[in-house]
């Protein structure tokens, strides 16, 4: 077992090199080719080959990591992965994030086989899929990071929009305006819908979309608003700046109730960390009742079995102090 993971880990690893070794060598072609044509040395191509003009809308590329991409496909994962990436705001391809989570995998396996017994090196498959789970729980994290600065940034852009209607712009200009005065990732998100809008994408699709890729329950209500002023009437102004209002209303009640309930986040920290201190302290006073854990079958199933109950028990009380507004 340790020698097929050792092997699929240096096969992996080798294949990345050669793969990051050839890229390099093939970007450093194209930079001698625009060194030569602006100092107007061209070479003279001995033979026609096809040119590859740049597709007008960016896709995935199927070429590397196609073997995962088809295993993705296979159990309908890829266009989650990608609306992950795409909300995260990170210009990664799906393949190089299974690449990640591949080599934390194999990474984490190895590090664990060599402190278990023989018996049991088979348990090492438990953390080493948790750390195959850290590049996808990264891009979690830059996805929530990158949702709460949106919502933190939106009430304001909705005044903006409703001040430029009232000063005479058009509602698809004041889009555009956002881009040049607010910040990532609302001024690109925007963009991106004006854009689409100008390239003839209809408001309502452009929009729809916009609220595809920013998940949130306030762009929701901006695009419903939107959507149905244009199609019976109303003053968009004045709807907007109430949606602002309400959008900082809940932004308030929100931090109230936070700060309610910080005791219950504290309490649930301190009683899911006192259990490994206490091992960590055991492990330099009394080692051996540590390594009992370790080395007996009954031992590794009762720290089985508590590391178990103590997640569930970290978990309950997130639930119960997480109050949705």
């Amino acid at each position: 077992m340790v020698f097929f993971i050792t092997v699929a880990l240096a096969v992996w690893v080798g294949s990345m090199v050669i793969w990051y070794l050839v890229s390099n060598v093939f970007k450093s072609k194209d930079v001698d080719k625009i060194k030569s044509r602006l100092a107007g040395k061209e070479p003279k191509a001995t033979v026609k080959t096809k040119e590859r003009r740049p597709a007008l809308i960016e896709t995935e590329d199927l070429q590397t990591g196609k073997f995962a991409i088809k295993l993705l496909k296979k159990f309908d994962l890829q266009p989650r992965l990608q609306a992950l990436l795409e909300q995260a705001g990170l210009k990664w391809r799906v393949a190089r994030l299974v690449h990640a989570c591949l080599g934390c995998f194999l990474l984490g396996y190895l590090c664990v086989h060599f402190f278990l017994p023989p018996k049991y090196r088979i348990l090492g498959l438990i953390p080493a899929a948790l750390c195959g789970m850290l590049p996808i729980l990264h891009v979690s994290r830059k996805r929530a990071s990158r949702l709460h600065r949106f919502e933190e940034l939106f009430p304001d852009s909705l005044e903006f929009v409703s001040r430029s209607m009232r000063a005479g712009h058009a509602f698809s200009v004041s889009l555009e305006m956002i881009h040049r005065e607010f910040q990532e990732p609302l001024s690109s998100e925007f963009k991106r819908a004006f854009e689409e809008h100008n390239l003839g994408l209809p408001l309502d699709v452009a929009l729809e979309k916009l609220a595809k890729r920013v998940p949130l329950l306030d762009v929701q209500f901006f695009v419903s608003a939107v959507i149905l002023q244009k199609r019976t009437g109303g003053n968009l102004a004045e709807i907007l700046d109430k949606l602002a209002f309400i959008i900082r209303e809940r932004f308030k009640l929100r931090g109230k109730i936070r700060a309610i309930s910080a005791h219950g986040r504290m309490t649930g920290m301190a009683l899911s960390s006192i259990p490994m201190v206490v091992a960590v302290l055991m492990f330099f006073s009394n080692r051996e009742y540590i390594l009992f854990f370790f080395n007996e079958e009954i031992g590794m199933y009762l720290a089985g079995a508590g590391l178990t109950l103590q997640l569930l028990g970290y978990w309950v009380i997130q639930q119960i102090v997480k109050i949705e507004v």
